[in-house]
């Protein structure tokens, strides 16, 4: 009956469940036993995924980057609206889908391990990048844009720690720093 269950289990279903165990207990506590607790499955199906935990972590920063960023980024890109509605829009995908929630313990994980700090700074700078571009799209100046950008994704990525669960405070807070940081393109210089 394991085995049947098993099988069925993706690669994905591992690197979520790291990503949560993560989220709750740092990288240290993500454990091959454990993950296979939590999922409710013998450590064998993990090795029908992974050869061992090393090649599972590696493969948790890159799922973090593609999910967490590159795929949001090109959600964003792709957007049939107004520059400033592309804002709207991916603020409220980080918020509501929570991409912004696994940020901290991959930066807490990046401090002590080279390839997690290259994988951390190679994501923040597509997000910076990207969200630079966005706001030069809605009018503003390079370094308005620049500054503007740099604002909301630290903005997601620190709202993202702080505030409840609950999408309607999330949506609230983002309704107003769209506000915020999309007004006045005119005045920029």
């Amino acid at each position: 009956m394991v085995e049947a269950i098993s099988k069925k289990l993706t690669r994905d279903d591992w690197l979520q469940s790291a990503l949560e165990m993560m989220r709750k207990i740092g990288v240290e506590g993500v454990k091959v036993s454990r993950l296979a607790t939590q999922l409710g499955v013998t450590t064998g199906s993990f090795y029908w995924h992974f050869k061992n935990r090393r090649e599972l972590l590696e493969a948790v920063l890159e799922y973090w980057e593609r999910i967490m960023t590159a795929d949001a980024i090109e959600e964003a890109r792709q957007f049939d609206g107004s520059p400033e509605d592309r804002i709207l829009f991916l603020m409220r995908r980080v918020m509501v889908d929570d991409l912004a929630g696994h940020d901290l313990p991959i930066w807490h994980w990046a401090q002590s391990d080279i390839g997690a700090e290259r994988v951390f700074q190679r994501a923040l700078d597509k997000r910076f990048k990207f969200a630079t571009w966005m706001f030069q799209e809605a009018g503003f100046s390079r370094q308005q844009a620049e500054i503007r950008g740099r604002m909301m994704v630290v903005y997601l990525m620190g709202e993202s720690t702080l505030v409840s669960d609950t999408v309607s405070k999330r949506m609230e807070l983002i309704q107003q720093k769209h506000a915020i940081l999309t007004c006045g393109p005119e005045n920029t210089g």
